[in-house]
C-alpha cells in the first residue's frame, strides 16, 4: 500500500466530511454542523493556524491530521499541536497513520517548530501503540473546563 501524504484541497471536502463524522462516531461526540464548516473554512483561511494534512491511497482519502502551530512560554520556536488524527478502519494497521505521523515530524523539523503534541484517550489502545512507539507519555494529565 502507497501512501502520499499532502495539504487538503478544496476538493477534498466531501471525503473529508466522511472520515470527521466517523472520527466524532469513533470518540462518541457530536459537534454542530457549523462548527465542522467553520473547522473546513479554517483549513484554508491564511490567517488561521489550523492546518490539515490528507493521507491518500490509490487516488483516495483515507485519513487526515489537523494541526496548529502556536507560541509557546517554555520554548523559543512555535509548538504544533496535534489535535485530530484519523485514519478510514479500511485502512488501518496498513501504515497510513505512522505515516500521517512521520509527515508532521518531517514538517516540524523542516519548519524549526520546537515541539510536537497530542493528546488521546487513555483506553485508546491501538493509538497508543502507535504514539509510543514515538514517545512514551511524559506523565501529564489533561484538565480541560468548556464553557
Amino acid at each position: 500500500m502507497t501512501v502520499t501524504i499532502r495539504d487538503a484541497r478544496p476538493e477534498d471536502e466531501t471525503r473529508w466530511r466522511a472520515l470527521w463524522d466517523g472520527y466524532l462516531a469513533f470518540y462518541g461526540v457530536t459537534v454542530t454542523p457549523d462548527i465542522t464548516d467553520a473547522t473546513w473554512r479554517r483549513v484554508f483561511d491564511p490567517a488561521s493556524a489550523i492546518f490539515m494534512r490528507v493521507a491518500e491511497v490509490d487516488g483516495e482519502v483515507k485519513g487526515f491530521t489537523l494541526s496548529l502551530t502556536h507560541e509557546g512560554t517554555w520554548v523559543r520556536a512555535p509548538d504544533c499541536y496535534l489535535e485530530d488524527l484519523f485514519v478510514d478502519e479500511s485502512a488501518r494497521g496498513h501504515g497510513v497513520g505512522r505515516a500521517l505521523l512521520d509527515d508532521l515530524v518531517a514538517l516540524c523539523k523542516k519548519n524549526g517548530w520546537a515541539r510536537l503534541y497530542w493528546h488521546t484517550e487513555e483506553g485508546n489502545a491501538t493509538a497508543r501503540k502507535l504514539y509510543d512507539s514515538y514517545v512514551k507519555s511524559d506523565g501529564h494529565i489533561r484538565y480541560r473546563i468548556s464553557f
